[in-house]
């Protein structure tokens, strides 16, 4: 009986060496403790999800969060292991603890309320930076009781949430702060340079000295690092350091223009196309945009002097969350991988319906997309678009958690799911 104490003890010390190294990796201002995964991650009974919905072959969803009070949208992990997620249209964040480990959410905690219209979020040194309509804030727990009561106010040179008001954020390897703003129209010029564009700062807020208008005699200007992004309402870097996004396009011109651009190798200091050219092509991309002929070129500027999109998808798929595979628990084959939520259409015809669903890009040796597939799919009803009140779900994010698994998130069904490989 003593030998099996031993073991026991042996494997509870290995559990916290490897919690503390996650800890100190995570560089957030809390102790992270996480065991060793050394197995698929656990996995609670069949739900209706699971009856539902149809994942890729090797896999099994089932429902992590049910019941939100508001639609969930973009998901981050805490320093704590539990996740975060925003509550957009309720102004509030929520936390969701599995403190049992059984793949469930226990419970459904509100930790951040009165925020105008909260979006993305990321932690970073203990705090919970927030993208708001027009700002960013970051929150934390200052006394220790759970909620994220202190707040400061990193910048408000963010454009008001007109047309396209959620707000993206990310930190960089380089230590920036970037933040996605969409359009404020389907498409126009705008007169706010801060919209359909992607904006760097320093993590205080102030404005990097190398942004390419730092100096500029418009403040709105200064933050500016990418444009003609008409709603990239998310954005990662590859493990090369690229920045990608993903675009959702324009509507108006009929169910199969413009494709949806959802591999935009971002380039600061430089233009991407909107509102005048799009990416023409569906897949792998391998010549320059056209132009949009609802609106003149400037004089002077052609379609050339775009940045075109590596990889896109059918028009009106309305790309939203996207995460890379890699570094996760899945199988080898499906980590070279960038999975993305598509929202699904609400105003094609009834022939050419966007599928909502996690669809898969497959990456090759060097990272670069050269295919799709469908990950997860069974969320809307036979015959009717992604918009209508018959649909079961609408994915809006996807991460992966520290245990391996993957979640997306429903603002249309008010779920979390979880995603985990089995035999």
């Amino acid at each position: 009986m003593w030998r099996w104490w031993i073991i026991v003890i042996i494997v509870c010390i290995g559990w916290t060496i490897v919690g503390r190294t996650a800890a100190a990796q995570s560089g957030g201002g809390m102790t992270l403790y996480l065991p060793l995964v050394s197995k698929a991650p656990p996995l609670p009974p069949a739900d209706e999800a699971a009856r539902r919905l149809q994942v890729a072959p090797g896999f099994a969803i089932r429902i992590f969060a049910e019941n939100l009070p508001q639609r969930p949208r973009f998901m981050a992990f805490g320093p704590d292991g539990w996740l975060y997620v925003s509550l957009m249209n309720s102004g509030q964040i929520a936390r969701l603890p599995d403190r049992n480990s059984d793949g469930r959410a226990d419970t459904i905690e509100i930790v951040a309320s009165d925020l105008n219209l909260p979006h993305g979020l990321e932690w970073r040194d203990g705090w919970l930076y927030v993208a708001e309509g027009d700002r960013i804030e970051r929150l934390r727990d200052g006394d220790g009781n759970g909620s994220l009561e202190t707040r400061e106010l990193i910048t408000d040179n963010i454009p008001a949430p007109v047309g396209h008001s959620s707000r993206t954020l990310h930190f960089g390897p380089d230590g920036k702060l970037y933040v996605s703003a969409g359009s404020s129209c389907n498409y126009c010029v705008e007169d706010d340079p801060r919209r359909a564009a992607i904006l760097r700062f320093n993590p205080d807020g102030s404005i990097p000295g190398d942004n390419p208008f730092a100096t500029d005699l418009d403040p709105r200007r200064r933050p500016v690092w990418a444009w003609g992004l008409r709603n990239s309402v998310d954005f990662l870097w590859t493990p090369g350091g690229e920045l990608w996004a993903d675009h959702n396009g324009s509507d108006g011109l009929g169910d199969e223009l413009p494709p949806e651009e959802i591999v935009i190798p971002v380039q600061g200091g430089a233009w991407h196309g909107w509102p005048y050219c799009y990416t023409p092509e569906v897949g792998v991309v391998s010549g320059p945009e056209v132009q949009d002929t609802r609106i003149a070129l400037p004089a002077g500027q052609t379609c050339d002097q775009a940045v075109p999109a590596r990889f896109t998808a059918p028009a009106h798929s309305a790309p939203l969350g996207m995460t890379l595979g890699e570094g996760t628990l899945f199988p080898p084959a499906y980590r070279q991988s960038l999975y993305v939520a598509y929202h699904g259409s609400w105003n094609t015809t009834a022939g050419n319906i966007r599928d909502c669903k996690v669809e898969r890009i497959l990456l090759n040796e060097v990272g670069q997309p050269i295919a799709a597939e469908p990950f997860v799919t069974g969320f809307r009803a036979p015959g009717k678009p992604c918009g209508d009140a018959a649909t079961y779900g609408r994915p809006a994010d996807v991460i992966f958690g520290p245990e391996g698994a993957m979640y997306i998130s429903d603002d249309k069904g008010l779920r979390i799911y979880r995603v985990v490989p089995v035999p």
